[in-house]
């Protein structure tokens, strides 16, 4: 886990357990260098020391393009650089604009000193459509979830043997209120969980919250654990925290579901998860 925030970095003490960094986390197989980033939030800056700060050679995997995505794509160290070779691939736009003049919209002057083109390196740059895909040495399925200002994927991810599915941004309320106010347990979201190993899913907010955020596309942290029991899945790590939410509140959060079905944690910077 390199960033597990959401919308904002969040800097101070009262975050520093869980960590300040927006959202980025690094998959690798058993023995091998991470070969699969999802997302390029400001954790990515960290993808360096995961690396022995050799250049990345992978993929990088958007979900979506709000800024707490891909604000961190100009600065880590491992993949603007010589040597790194980068297939960047984010939902195919639904206007078919191409996916390099998307990113310009935000990353260039006068917004960034440089275009997506100035990153040092061998990149390319696509769309991705929904379905199943071969990247970086690991199967993929893309599907899309609600999530408000733009096409947004969710992805279910495995090597053979482990699996997991990541939903950072997933804001099922908008859908309706569902079983039990937190929004329907859809398709989309059931085929992406199902029986995986880790589910790494939106919950920047609580039940009590949710009523008055619906509008801004995120889970409240009970969803995944109802959506896990659904779908098969084995472990819940809570992820894209509010910058506003403290270390001492998810760990309150965390201790509100002790009695689920299936284990649940909350996503802190500078961990490893290994899967079966």
């Amino acid at each position: 886990m390199l960033g597990v925030r959401g919308s904002t970095p969040a800097p101070g003490h009262a975050f520093a357990r869980y960590g300040g960094n927006t959202s980025c986390v690094a998959l690798a197989r058993d023995g091998e260098l991470p070969s699969l980033v999802l997302d390029a939030g400001t954790g990515i800056r960290g993808l360096g020391t995961l690396l022995g700060e050799r250049p990345f050679r992978g993929a990088v995997l958007l979900g979506h393009l709000h800024w707490d995505h891909t604000q961190g794509l100009p600065f880590s160290r491992s993949i603007d650089v010589d040597g790194a070779e980068v297939q960047l691939r984010l939902p195919r736009p639904a206007d078919g604009a191409a996916a390099i003049d998307v990113l310009r919209r935000a990353m260039s002057p006068r917004h960034f000193p440089i275009g997506p083109e100035g990153l040092q390196g061998a990149w390319s740059f696509d769309g991705l459509d929904e379905g199943t895909h071969a990247l970086a040495g690991f199967e993929v399925l893309a599907r899309e979830i609600p999530h408000k200002g733009g096409r947004t994927f969710g992805y279910r991810i495995t090597d053979g043997r482990s699996s997991l599915a990541y939903l950072s941004d997933h804001g099922p309320a908008g859908l309706g209120p569902g079983p039990d106010g937190w929004g329907p347990y859809h398709d989309a979201a059931l085929a992406l969980a199902a029986d995986v190993d880790l589910l790494v899913h939106d919950a920047q907010h609580t039940a009590p919250e949710l009523p008055a955020r619906v509008g801004w596309g995120h889970s409240a942290a009970d969803y995944p654990v109802r959506l896990a029991e659904r779908a098969g899945a084995r472990a819940v790590l809570l992820f894209h925290h509010d910058p506003a939410r403290t270390d001492d509140e998810i760990d309150a959060i965390v201790a509100g579901f002790a009695d689920a079905p299936v284990p649940v944690e909350a996503a802190a910077e500078s961990t490893t998860h290994h899967l079966r």
